[in-house]
């Protein structure tokens, strides 16, 4: 079944207020003076949400969010423009904060509230009926306590019931969880590959390629692990490509989500892997140089695009 419908669903069953602070030198222990305030609605799939709406696609959010926090994120979420569904909690929803300073970024990430079993349904309600408007479905970031292990494959399962591809971006046991649905990607970045796989950190590039492959294997058509300055590897069928961005300083914080978006796009335009790969990469490093999370200047991806050196393994 081929699904008619053109938009791309966001979840994020971890919203988050993000706060991020940048300043100078940062030296622990010290007070430490902040030049600049960035606060807005975010999580995993809020961040590609924003993305995607920037590009003109219609993208919308799904994500559970509770008490005055909750309250800031869905007004965020508005004067974004971001299209949004927020399925009610009782408890508050959580903040992170990230500290970028020259050279580095280092961030604070609360846990996320418990969510129980009837506001878990409600959320499975209302994914089954904004499928309807969904081309695309994004599952993206961690699983908040109270939500079972097996979540995202429950959702993953009911979009392949409907015909809607997924892309997803999870860690460790909730990713080996959703392989045997057919997910049309995942995307682990290196920790959580490492940890789906069993592999130490860092894992070198061989290794890495072959857990990804692995991820093929086990039921996933395509998967692209996420690297860090090392850029990409990318896996279809049986080929696999390496794909290295140029090297950038900034906040890495966003760089797999701008990955995220760029192949949840592609499921839409339906361009050449290699091309989307590289893409993905030069995107990737352009987030990196945003202070912000979610936010990505085009003619940064313009600029680094043509030096993204792409390499079939």
């Amino acid at each position: 079944m081929t699904h008619p419908a053109t938009g791309v669903l966001c979840v994020t069953l971890n919203v988050a207020l993000d706060i991020t602070y940048e300043a100078g030198e940062v030296v622990p222990g010290e007070i430490n003076r902040v030049t600049h305030t960035h606060t807005h609605a975010g999580g995993k799939g809020v961040n590609v949400a924003r993305l995607l709406t920037a590009w003109g696609r219609h993208a919308s959010v799904l994500g559970l969010a509770g008490g005055q926090i909750g309250t800031a994120i869905a007004t965020s979420l508005r004067g974004a423009g971001i299209s949004h569904h927020l399925v009610p909690l009782a408890a508050e929803s959580r903040r992170t904060v990230t500290v970028v300073s020259p050279g580095s970024a280092t961030g604070f990430y609360e846990a996320g509230p418990t969510v129980s079993a009837g506001e878990w349904d409600a959320l499975r309600g209302a994914f089954e009926t904004l499928l309807d408007t969904a081309g695309v479905v994004v599952l993206a970031g961690s699983l908040p306590p109270g939500v079972p292990e097996d979540g995202y494959r429950q959702l993953a399962a009911a979009a392949r019931e409907r015909g809607v591809p997924v892309v997803l971006d999870a860690h460790g046991k909730p990713l080996l969880h959703v392989l045997d649905t057919t997910p049309a990607v995942v995307t682990p970045n290196e920790t959580e590959l490492a940890e789906a796989a069993g592999l130490a950190l860092p894992v070198p590039l061989d290794l890495a390629a072959d857990a990804t492959r692995r991820l093929v294997a086990l039921g996933a058509q395509r998967a692209v692990a996420t690297l860090g300055e090392r850029g990409l590897v990318g896996v279809l069928g049986t080929r696999a490509w390496s794909v290295s961005p140029p090297r950038v300083q900034g906040n890495p914080t966003g760089a797999g989500d701008a990955v995220v978006a760029v192949l949840a796009d592609g499921m839409l335009t339906g361009d050449p892997w290699p091309d989307l790969l590289r893409r993905a990469a030069a995107t990737a490093a352009a987030a990196v140089r945003s202070p912000v999370a979610g936010v990505v200047d085009p003619v940064d991806v313009a600029e680094l695009e043509p030096h993204v050196e792409v390499q079939e393994l």
